[in-house]
């Protein structure tokens, strides 16, 4: 189907313990959300988007409701060095919505159950550009000029 829209601002990734999260789960403590921060604001959040615009079932209007609640805003990416992976909480429509009258254009659980799915589903794909395209932390490091000949 395709969604033919801008891509929202990258989030700025909060200094959270990714531990906190219910539905992840990360060894380690060293989450780099800074560098990640940084290869998003560089160009990982414009592809990811440009790649998961082009598949998703999400259409125009969902997709403002999405940005409009600013959920796109609360992304979380972090790295979690024991999976070598890049680990994300995606945000989602909470189950409340009717109850917290969240936005005039939410009518079905369908419509919310959509939301959720497509906002899991892009930060999947952000996870797997950052992966796939951005990070080498081997590049990070340098040996020092003045080791010793062997």
């Amino acid at each position: 189907m395709g969604l033919d829209v801008d891509a929202p601002e990258p989030p700025e990734l909060p200094e959270v313990d990714a531990q906190t999260y219910d539905d992840v789960e990360v060894q380690g403590e060293e989450y780099r959300r800074q560098e990640l921060e940084d290869m998003l604001a560089e160009g990982a959040w414009a592809d990811a988007f440009d790649e998961w615009a082009g598949s998703t079932d999400l259409d125009e209007t969902e997709f403002a409701i999405a940005e409009e609640l600013g959920l796109f805003e609360e992304f979380d990416f972090f790295w979690d060095d024991f999976a070598d992976r890049v680990g994300y909480h995606a945000p989602g429509i909470p189950e409340d919505w009717r109850e917290r009258d969240l936005h005039p254009e939410l009518d079905s659980w369908e419509t919310v159950s959509g939301i959720n799915a497509s906002l899991a589903e892009f930060g999947d794909t952000v996870s797997e550009t950052l992966k796939e395209n951005y990070i080498d932390w081997e590049a990070d490091y340098s040996a020092p000029d003045d080791l010793p000949e062997f």
